[in-house]
């Protein structure tokens, strides 16, 4: 699934438009990366764990020339699943079926009785 996959289902599923839906998925993944870019780890009950970890510096080879390279430390993004999600992945929890949206019916329009044309006179 994708992005735009996850914005269809969710539409699909609430009463919210696809643009609504764009918006709020869209400043929920911006509130998470500023979130893990300040250093605070981000946990959402059920999902997991989103936070940064630093690699310190090291020694690498190059592949081609086996020559030794250095390699910078940096942060990477980090991300633990929570014990419901792993359960629901390995199949040992089974997800309850979401309720699907009922669609109003429309009420048909109501034909208009065909009014006869006066008889004419000669």
């Amino acid at each position: 699934m994708n992005k735009a996959e996850l914005i269809d289902a969710v539409a699909a599923r609430g009463e919210h438009s696809k643009r609504e839906v764009t918006d709020i998925v869209d400043a929920f993944i911006e509130e998470i990366k500023k979130s893990v870019v300040r250093g605070e780890k981000v946990a959402i009950s059920g999902f997991g764990i989103l936070e940064a970890q630093a690699r310190k510096a090291r020694l690498g080879r190059n592949p081609r020339t086996g020559e030794t390279v250095k390699i910078k430390a940096t942060k990477l993004p980090k991300f633990r699943p929570g014990a419901e999600f792993k359960a629901v992945v390995s199949g040992a929890k089974k997800i309850a079926p979401t309720p699907k949206k009922v669609a109003a019916k429309k009420a048909a329009p109501k034909k208009a009785a065909a009014k006869k044309a006066p008889a004419r006179r000669k």
